[in-house]
């Protein structure tokens, strides 16, 4: 089974202020964001990645940027790999959302929410999902690649491939430049590792 490493991108001043970037352009990475950037790097240089893809968004470019100039490859830009398309949610408050009637059902039955203007949870995870199947058929098993995304996406491609509903999918966490492993087969999936923040006990 070839490996996904699902890495969300850095910190920006969005996740700092607790305000959903959405697929909003010109987020970049902050000085934070930029230093965890160069750790990842320096973390996975022993990985012997055969390819780095990465989402559009400038946060997830940059933080693919250290560890692609550390291993010689080129970042190759995947659409699929997007954040969750949040329409009239991008660029608000989690503060305000918090005290909105949808918030519960985001949280407590996300497969019956859409973002105003925006994606459901149930099209997103079958955009990450279509994703990494799409990806899986261009590698062979033990090979190691790395995914650049968002946190959203990637907690519902983890949810999806343990078979854990998509209703539970708030209940996993990851942090900005961790890394979660997913191993995947024609006909067979497993998580190796999820919400990492360091490589130390983790071999390929």
């Amino acid at each position: 089974m070839a490996t996904f490493l699902l890495i969300r991108h850095g910190e920006n001043d969005f996740v700092k202020k607790g305000k959903l970037a959405g697929r909003l352009p010109g987020v970049h990475l902050n000085e934070t964001g930029r230093q965890q950037a160069q750790r990842l790097a320096e973390h996975l240089a022993h990985v012997p990645l055969k390819a780095i893809y990465a989402s559009p968004l400038e946060r997830a470019i940059e933080t693919a940027g250290p560890l692609a100039y550390k291993l010689g490859l080129e970042i190759q830009i995947r659409p699929g790999l997007l954040e969750t398309e949040m329409g009239a949610w991008t660029d608000q408050p989690l503060k305000v959302l918090r005290r909105t009637r949808d918030w519960k059902t985001v949280q407590l039955a996300p497969s019956r929410f859409r973002f105003p203007e925006g994606e459901s949870f149930a099209e997103s995870q079958q955009r990450i999902i279509s994703e990494l199947e799409a990806l899986c058929a261009l590698h062979t098993a033990r090979e190691v690649v790395a995914c650049v995304s968002h946190s959203d996406p990637i907690k519902l491609a983890v949810a999806y491939f343990i078979g854990l509903p998509l209703d539970a999918f708030q209940r996993l966490h990851v942090s900005t430049a961790s890394i979660t492993a997913l191993a995947l087969g024609e006909s067979s999936s497993h998580l190796v590792m999820l919400n990492s923040v360091t490589t130390e006990h983790w071999k390929v």
